[in-house]
């Protein structure tokens, strides 16, 4: 769990705050205020907007225009930069208020950007204006200012253009090379714990991505990255190690050669007079080596000056990229280390050696790895600890935009996307949205050229990486067999890598799997890196290389001794080569590589029978909703419906409840459904899957006999997609739990009209719905109608009084009904008689509950009585 500040403001604690900030000059207030101004941006964007004006309201801010409507108008992002600035015109008092009213208002907010911002204003509030300038002016460097500026001049070749690798014959636009222009904005959220992640870290975070959205604008901090080195409230301290985290293809070395970039153009954290930026694949071939010569290696124009650079630690920054990339074993925790920067030490020890202050005590450090590697890493000896979130929906779009640099296209191209939420979830990654760019340019820039569709977009995962593969072959090789001995070569040093955990490949790995290096088809899945060694594109396209690779060469042994093997992974590493190995069993999906692969059936049926075991083996209800729905995934990729209904079919019934159901699940599980056809009962209860996962959903729901879907935090704006599942003509739906979700009175109408057009529905649950209200009426108006089947209706703790009682009485009006729950409301003894007139009206009832209301015990045995009456009712007090 993130930390947050339980702490109390009292009004002492206020007026200690108000007597430090009327010290200020207005020039330090100014000078604080908008070195916070990023922060105080997103603080306003998650505070509620009318409790903000009300403090600045009570502390004689002067509040003229109506702030609300242009928030509606403008949106909060601009509206926060407006008020903001608003503020600042102001002037001194008003910026005092501000502070102020920031200050109390952690009594309403425990967002810890808010908190941080205020402990990092109060801690540090009488030094911070000097640390401002520092960051912005650097050090007086004297006889070293001349090294000091061909070393930025030297990291500015390095990281001022961003590299894209384009793939031969494809038909896209290139975007421009320069890093200010093209590097769009990372999400990266601050966090204390990593685990032992048992799915493929890619598939884990894309699931969670949606959440994280939410989540970072409730309880995450934000750290943008002038925040790295800034005052941590959770360490209660200015960080000198920090570590930023991030799956493959993320954007964690872009981050990094951004952020050297902006210390180069005086962006921020001018504090530091030398950066040295280093990645650890380049550091893999040292076995021992001197700090100072490893610096000399890669920066030798600081030779002559070195002594002197390393005598002031405090104004040194190392940045290492890619910790889980490095050959050594880093143990954070080891005791061996050096303090000598002469001495010839193993990698590791130099790296453990600066981040634990043994070596250039003061130095900072900046490092990156993926969160599996951490997940066995002792970070607490961080000050600061974050992850790369990559791209949320708005740096999606951009990202789009700036790929085709066409609005129609790119338009097209992002609507087709968003439409199919398996693809839409991975884009997150910036190195997926270049894959995805890559596929759709070409088919859709050929749609718009034909007017014709010879064939249909990817939907899958393994369809996109299929299509990509295709593209490449049929614009760039024409000789079949090269091309095909090429992939099976790429495909076995492919596999070799997944199954050992090895990202990085060297000549010897060409040599040892026959890859010809000279191919020029090679550049198009791997690249090459400046220290001779290479690397898949991303992570995904060698997964799906060492799947295709059994399409290619089939050894039904390999295959099982493979399949056996990634059983033993415990950091799901194989999860994405078995999903591309289902896919690659559907003959549709394989079809635009058929002139490569050939006939491929032994491996498809091998493939089938392996999937159809698995799920026998695996498919039980003790079985972890996880797992279940990482067979669904297979079974979603494979698009073998037959297969589905002969599995997941044959049980009738499926149950996610408790577990955190993604859009892309849903995505899936609506595949499933419909595959299926007719299920007898699906438990949603407590998937969280609220408003896009429903809609995800919507169009096969209606097959499904017993359907739950309590405690979602359903809406009120979320009925409308009831009326696509319930008002089918084909609706099989006959009981209907929606307890416990976050419908009011607002609702009811819209439900009274859905129920009115359905003929299925026989058993309805609303409890625990604030249903209570002025259109409550308009639900009873349909419920009571003598054609409403319902019998089973349940309206449990919805905040029933007795103002509603008159409206209760009208129920007896439907024969259907048999068993009613009015229990846990707030009906006292007023409305017994017209609950007895309930009982006695109703021809069929069974069962009524009516206890844990305010009757009086008389009323209670008085309604008890009446079972006399009318023989075989049921009524519970």
């Amino acid at each position: 769990m993130e930390q947050s500040c339980l702490r109390v403001i009292s009004d002492d604690d206020v007026e200690q705050f108000r007597q430090r900030v009327l010290q200020y000059e207005m020039s330090t207030l100014r000078i604080l205020y908008e070195y916070f101004w990023n922060d105080l941006t997103h603080i306003v964007e998650i505070l509620e907007t009318r409790d903000l004006l009300s403090e600045l309201r009570s502390r004689n801010v002067p509040i003229t225009t109506d702030y609300l409507l242009t928030e509606k108008a403008l949106g909060s992002s601009a509206f926060s930069e407006l008020l903001i600035r608003d503020i600042l015109d102001m002037g001194r008092d008003a910026v005092l208020a501000w502070w102020e009213s920031l200050f109390v208002l952690q009594n309403n907010c425990q967002h810890p950007n808010l908190i941080g911002v205020m402990a990092e204003f109060i801690e540090r509030g009488d030094t911070l204006v000097a640390q401002i300038n520092l960051d912005e002016e650097g050090h007086q460097l004297y006889h070293l200012s001349d090294t000091h500026e061909i070393h930025k001049k030297h990291l500015l070749e390095m990281t001022q253009n961003l590299d894209e690798h384009s793939a031969p014959g494809l038909a896209q636009q290139r975007r421009s090379g320069s890093i200010s222009t093209c590097y769009l904005d990372l999400i990266v959220v601050s966090t204390q714990q990593f685990r032992n992640r048992t799915k493929h870290e890619i598939i884990d975070t894309g699931g969670r991505h949606e959440h994280y959205l939410r989540k970072t604008q409730s309880t995450l901090e934000r750290i943008s990255p002038n925040r790295m080195f800034r005052w941590c409230h959770h360490s209660g301290c200015t960080p000198h190690a920090v570590m930023v985290s991030g799956v493959p293809g993320v954007g964690k070395t872009t981050l990094m050669q951004k952020f050297v970039y902006d210390w180069v153009m005086k962006k921020h954290y001018q504090r530091f007079s030398f950066i040295f930026f280093f990645k650890f694949r380049e550091l893999n071939k040292y076995d021992r080596i001197s700090l100072e010569d490893m610096i000399i290696d890669q920066y030798p124009h600081l030779q002559s000056q070195l002594q002197n650079i390393l005598k002031h630690p405090g104004k040194l920054l190392f940045v290492f990229d890619g910790l889980d990339e490095s050959v050594h074993d880093i143990d954070f925790r080891s005791q061996n280390v050096c303090s000598n920067t002469k001495q010839q030490e193993r990698l590791d020890v130099i790296v453990v050696s600066l981040v634990r202050q043994r070596l250039l005590n003061g130095s900072s450090i900046l490092l990156t790895s993926r969160p599996t590697k951490l997940a066995s890493v002792d970070v607490g000896v961080f000050q600061r600890v974050s992850e790369i979130m990559g791209f949320f929906p708005k740096e999606r779009e951009e990202y789009f935009e700036h790929f085709f640099n066409d609005q129609e296209l790119s338009s097209m191209v992002l609507q087709y996307v968003r439409q199919n939420d398996t693809l839409y979830t991975f884009c997150y990654i910036p190195s997926y949205c270049w894959i995805i760019c890559t596929v759709l340019s070409m088919w859709f820039t050929q749609q718009m050229k034909d007017g014709q569709q010879n064939e249909l977009p990817p939907k899958t995962v393994t369809q996109l990486f299929v299509s990509y593969v295709a593209n490449i072959l049929a614009n760039h090789s024409p000789d079949t067999e090269r091309s095909k001995e090429l992939m099976i070569s790429i495909g076995r040093m492919a596999q070799h890598g997944v199954m050992n955990h090895i990202l990085f490949f060297d000549t010897r790995h060409f040599e040892t799997f026959q890859v010809d290096i000279t191919s020029k088809l090679l550049s198009s899945f791997i690249i090459e890196s400046h220290t001779s060694t290479y690397s898949f594109l991303h992570l995904t396209i060698q997964e799906f290389f060492s799947a295709l690779l059994y399409f290619l060469n089939f050894s039904e042994i390999d295959m099982e001794f493979t399949l056996e093997r990634i059983k033993s992974f415990e950091d799901g590493r194989g999860e994405m080569f078995i999903r591309f190995l289902c896919g690659l069993s559907d003959g549709t999906t394989r079809s635009l590589l058929k002139s490569y692969i050939g006939s491929t059936t032994s491996t498809s049926e091998h493939v089938i029978r392996w999937l159809k075991q698995e799920m026998e083996t695996k498919w039980k209800p003790e079985t972890d909703p996880s797992e279940k729905m990482n067979l669904l995934t297979y079974l979603f990729e494979s698009r073998n419906k037959q297969l589905v209904c002969s599995t997941v079919g044959s049980h009738g019934q499926l149950d996610f409840s408790e577990f955190h159901l993604t859009p892309v699940d849903c995505t899936v599980l609506a595949f499933i459904l419909e595959s299926c056809k007719q299920t007898e009962h699906l438990n949603l209860d407590r998937c969280f899957i609220q408003n896009e996962g429903l809609e995800r959903l919507t169009g096969i729901l209606h097959t499904v006999q017993k359907l739950r879907l309590s405690n979602n935090d359903l809406k009120d704006s979320d009925v409308q997609l009831f009326h696509r599942i319930l008002a089918a003509g084909a609706c099989r739906v006959q009981k209907l739990s929606l307890r416990n979700n976050s419908f009011t009175s607002e609702s009811c109408s819209s439900l009274a009209s859905i129920l009115l057009e359905n003929q299925s529905v026989i058993d309805l649950d609303l409890s625990r719905n604030n249903l209570s209200g002025p259109y409550f009426s308009d639900l009873i108006t349909i419920l009571c109608k003598p054609s409403c089947i319902i019998s089973n209706l349940s309206l449990q703790q919805i905040k029933l009084t007795d103002e509603y009682a008159p409206l209760l009485t009208s129920l007896g009006q439907n024969p259907n009904l048999t068993h009613l729950d009015l229990s846990h409301n707030y009906l006292t003894d007023i409305s017994a008689e017209i609950i007895q007139e309930l009982i006695l009206n109703s021809e069929n009832l069974k069962e009524i509950r009516i206890g844990v209301n305010e009757l009086s015990k008389e009323r209670e045995e008085f309604l008890k009585q009446l079972e006399a009456l009318k023989p075989g009712l049921h009524i519970c007090v």
